[in-house]
């Protein structure tokens, strides 16, 4: 009986850690690094969508690495584009980009390292192989 309790006791503990090692705030390389990775697939899902507007089909490619350092110029195209303004979804991904870009030029400034510079590596992303099914 007494090695059942350890046993719980220990389970408790290892979940507690697990739990407070969950709980540490994001830094700022990892919440760029999420968001970049959110906006990606969102825009995936825009693209794939029939239900929004024609106009997503002319808008720029939106594939981020953040450790490219032409995603800057990628994210200020993206905001700037000026048509789809009327479709709820574009705005939206919009906001989120703007957001990305205000990260990673004031906040995460110090934080980012660009291994980089290859603006054509964000229009033709080598995607990682797909996993037989």
């Amino acid at each position: 009986k007494l090695s059942t309790k350890k046993m719980l006791l220990s389970l408790i503990a290892l979940l507690s850690a697990a739990l407070l090692a969950n709980a540490a705030p994001p830094t700022c390389y990892s919440r760029a690094l999420s968001l970049s990775k959110e906006i990606t697939e969102s825009f995936k899902e825009l693209q794939t969508s029939k239900a929004v507007d024609s106009c997503v089909e002319m808008l720029p490619r939106l594939y981020l690495d953040i450790h490219n350092y032409c995603v800057l110029a990628k994210l200020r195209d993206f905001v700037a584009y000026p048509r789809c303004e009327g479709v709820f979804e574009v705005s939206e991904l919009k906001e989120k980009a703007r957001s990305l870009y205000t990260i990673m030029i004031s906040y995460c400034r110090r934080d980012l390292v660009f291994l980089t510079d290859d603006c054509s590596a964000l229009e033709s992303p080598i995607l990682p192989p797909t996993e037989p099914s």
